[in-house]
């Protein structure tokens, strides 16, 4: 009966978006179901395929670069918060390609370049590699957004 309760309202909630299945266990520990019924909606919500970690973790990576303009390191962190398994998120974000990373990088130095001070051209670039890093960016990508024609240099 509590089981067919629970999995109506996280079933509900997996309609209206993706989640992952950490995200569905907490909020069953947040509402005091024992463990025993926990396993049994967790089995129906994943046999459903009304939670899927790897749909999840597609979504999650295309809504922080498209979005959040987030780099992997910073994605890849919050990924390990929600306990999605890590051969997902490298296996997804290994598909991102470079290019989507570039592109949703080199606007956002464009704009902190106008604010970062620094006595000179070195100490302001150092200082932009260290905020883009701070995003979750690679100094790879960094380094090609940098270095490339498109980017103003002082």
């Amino acid at each position: 009966m509590i089981e067919d309760i629970v999995f109506q309202r996280l079933s509900a909630l997996c309609a209206r978006g993706e989640h992952c299945q950490h995200d569905m266990t907490e909020k069953m520990k947040r509402w005091e179901v024992d463990e025993e019924t926990q396993a049994a909606v967790m089995e129906r919500l994943i046999k459903g395929r009304y939670i899927d970690d790897e749909r999840y973790t597609r979504a999650f990576v295309h809504d922080k670069i498209a979005y959040n303009q987030w780099g992997r390191r910073k994605i890849e962190q919050a990924l390990w918060l929600k306990h999605v398994d890590g051969d997902i998120v490298k296996a997804v974000l290994d598909d991102v390609d470079d290019e989507d990373y570039i592109n949703a990088l080199r606007p956002l130095l464009r704009q902190k370049e106008k604010s970062v001070k620094g006595r000179s051209d070195y100490e302001r670039r150092m200082k932009l590699m260290q905020w883009a890093a701070g995003r979750g960016f690679t100094f790879d990508i960094i380094r090609q957004c940098m270095d490339t024609d498109g980017f103003e240099n002082d």
